[in-house]
């Protein structure tokens, strides 16, 4: 039996699961803009946070059987899955510089630790007008640019395999 188009359906699925799942924390992105009060985005960032558990769990698929699927389908001497790993490496690493410091400062505003921060650290929730500034950002715009740019790209390596 030939494991490669198993393994590539498994690659897929997990990219399906991630989209999915994290398509979820770009709604809350979006929806965070017009939260005006502590109790929304509380609501909001849990809805998020509780996503992200299916989305790196899909993630991680994606990378299993990616590596896999390169070595089934002996793709490392192309330079389309080097240019994949590498284009996955930047936008996970803008995502994280852009999003994670904005979001951070999100949680604390309304009293929540970030997840990593032991529970009960305390926080001062801010003024709703220093919310509402800190919310009325174009942050959502930027992440969804690099994500959905990034998206894009990896499909089109994917699909062409240039080089």
């Amino acid at each position: 039996m030939d494991w490669y188009p198993w393994v590539v359906l498994a690659h897929v699925i997990g990219a399906f699961g991630f989209v999915l799942a994290h398509g979820v924390s770009a709604f809350v992105a979006f929806r965070l803009r017009s939260a005006r009060t502590a109790e929304q985005v509380t609501t909001l960032m849990e809805l998020s946070g509780g996503s992200l558990i299916v989305a790196y769990a899909s993630l991680q698929l994606i990378l299993v059987a990616g590596i896999a699927a390169g070595f089934m389908g002996d793709w490392w001497g192309r330079a389309w899955i080097w240019l994949s790993i590498g284009l996955l490496l930047a936008i996970a690493t803008a995502m994280y510089v852009v999003g994670t410091t904005y979001y951070l400062r999100v949680r604390h505003a309304v009293g929540l630790p970030a997840p990593q921060e032991p529970e009960g650290t305390p926080f001062e929730p801010v003024a709703p007008d220093a919310l509402a500034r800190l919310l009325d950002s174009r942050r959502p715009h930027l992440l969804a640019a690099i994500g959905g740019g990034g998206l894009v790209g990896l499909i089109a390596l994917m699909m062409l395999k240039p080089g």
